[in-house]
């Protein structure tokens, strides 16, 4: 057999260069032989593996000192095998793919075939893995994170052991499957794929996904401005949450001269297939765009804003207006991506905060204010863009954000990538919130102080996620220094 190509002695960064690691060698599979091969070297040689999609991560969760094992080879669409499912089970919906494809590629793939992703965030660069992994999530209470549309999960375990994780009532046939490949193991248990879907890349290489999707549609967009007293009397019923298929909030977290908080609303509904629309309304705001994917703009916007920290608020104010829109409609996935605002060097920090009666979502924005406001009259150090509040529905994953709670509001705190004091305001904001059952995202800026003790605090599935980890990671071969550094191994 002939060895698998790799790279020694080459530093890793993920995409904003926050985070970087030197693994011993950098592999570039490209079929499930390959990964096999990979994790069995692994152990042979007593090292480490942990995959990589996307280099999207802000958080240290990618970083691996062993082998480094980048998914860009595997992002394919793969056969349904429907010969292979129950009895009854309707495919016309269902797509199979490569855990390394990104959204950006699925979705093209399955706009050709007129279907859609039922939701997904603002970014289209991730992988699958790495979504589902992390509990990445899109706004609307209808919806949970993008894990909650994974049916069935093919992943490579320690030993090089080949799995297919299911829910109890997952769509593969189980007599069928054996026969088909004796050499795989079927596991349909819930408890499994609640800690699997949602595994952090600690339970195994993830191979291949099946999905649910719906028939290709169309969105209409509309932002609109706001104030914090109008908004907080919405949010303190939260029927406007459930008034439109995405409902989400932009705001300026310092206050305006009239002493109120300035926000931006957006919402995104089903509309038909959009004929004779102006050309305006096809589109969202060509000059911003334009403006968002040029390179040096956030430089400059970085330079101006350390030098002169006190122009931010009245910055961020003009930027919210500047996003006002009356109409735009597209074909969903473009209407969900939130644009060249992603080109925009930045990192973010994002907290999951229970959503209900107890009113701890209203309490959290104004602890936001509260903290830009101390950290800004004894630091002068600033947030540098607007702050998104989206509202997720219930996962039943045992590690989502969203877990045991039927609506979540998810704050992302964005920071541009040269803000002075920018990790410290993050890690400011964590501790506040935390307070308030904030739950960190994974793949995000975290600080997770407190380990094992305070997660335990935070899931209390946390031991029934480590009870499979350790079956699936027998050998300690996807050990990483992230599940060390946050309290997760068992």
């Amino acid at each position: 057999m002939t060895e698998l190509p790799f790279e020694q002695r080459r530093r890793w960064y993920n995409h904003t260069r926050n985070q970087w690691a030197d693994p011993l060698r950098i592999y570039r599979p490209r079929s499930l032989s390959d990964v096999i091969e990979i994790v069995r070297l692994a152990e042979d040689q007593d090292a480490t593996v942990r995959a990589v999609g996307s280099h999207h991560a802000w958080s240290d969760i990618a970083l691996g000192a062993g082998f480094v094992l980048e998914t860009t080879g595997l992002a394919n669409v793969l056969p349904i095998e429907g010969d292979l499912l129950r009895t009854g089970i309707d495919t016309s919906c269902l797509v199979r793919c490569e855990a390394g494809i990104r959204l950006r590629e699925l979705n093209a793939w399955l706009d050709r075939h007129d279907l859609a992703l039922s939701n997904m965030g603002g970014y289209d660069a991730q992988t699958v893995a790495g979504v589902m992994s992390t509990a990445t999530h899109g706004s609307g209470v209808a919806f949970g994170p993008i894990a909650s549309f994974v049916l069935s999960i093919d992943i490579v375990a320690s030993g090089g052991r080949l799995l297919r994780i299911e829910p109890a009532a997952g769509p593969t046939d189980h007599d069928r499957f054996t026969l088909r490949y004796p050499g795989w193991t079927l596991v349909q248990d819930d408890d499994w794929f609640a800690a699997v879907s949602v595994g952090l890349g600690c339970m195994g290489i993830i191979y291949a996904v099946l999905m649910r999707v719906e028939r290709k549609y169309w969105l209409k967009e509309v932002r609109s401005e706001s104030t914090w007293t109008r908004i907080r009397a919405e949010l303190e019923t939260r029927k406007v949450l459930g008034q439109h298929r995405h409902y989400e909030l932009l705001f300026n977290p310092y206050a305006g001269t009239r002493g109120d908080y300035r926000f931006l609303v957006t919402t995104r509904d089903y509309t038909p297939m959009p004929t004779g629309t102006p050309d305006d309304r096809r589109w969202r705001h060509p000059l911003i765009e334009v403006l968002a994917a040029f390179p040096p703009v956030s430089s400059l916007l970085g330079f101006v804003l350390n030098l002169v920290p006190s122009w931010t608020p009245a910055i961020l104010e003009s930027g919210l207006k500047a996003l006002v829109d009356s109409e735009y409609t597209d074909v969903s996935y473009r209407v969900l991506n939130v644009g060249a605002a992603n080109l925009l060097r930045a990192y973010s920090s994002e907290i999951g905060v229970p959503c209900d009666d107890r009113g701890l979502h209203i309490q959290a924005v104004e602890r936001i204010f509260a903290v830009a406001r101390r950290h800004r009259e004894l630091g002068t150090a600033y947030q540098t863009a607007p702050i998104s509040l989206r509202f997720v529905g219930r996962s039943l994953a045992h590690l989502a954000m969203m877990h045991g709670q039927d609506t979540t509001m998810m704050i992302e705190l964005i920071m541009l990538s040269s803000t002075r004091g920018g990790f410290e305001l993050l890690a400011a904001y964590e501790e506040e919130l935390s307070a308030l059952g904030g739950r960190p995202h994974w793949g995000q800026f975290n600080v997770l102080a407190g380990g094992r003790d305070r997660l335990q605090g935070m899931y209390a599935d946390l031991p029934r996620w480590q009870a499979i980890y350790r079956q699936l990671n027998a050998s300690g071969v996807f050990d990483c220094p992230f599940l060390q550094r946050v309290g997760l191994m068992p």
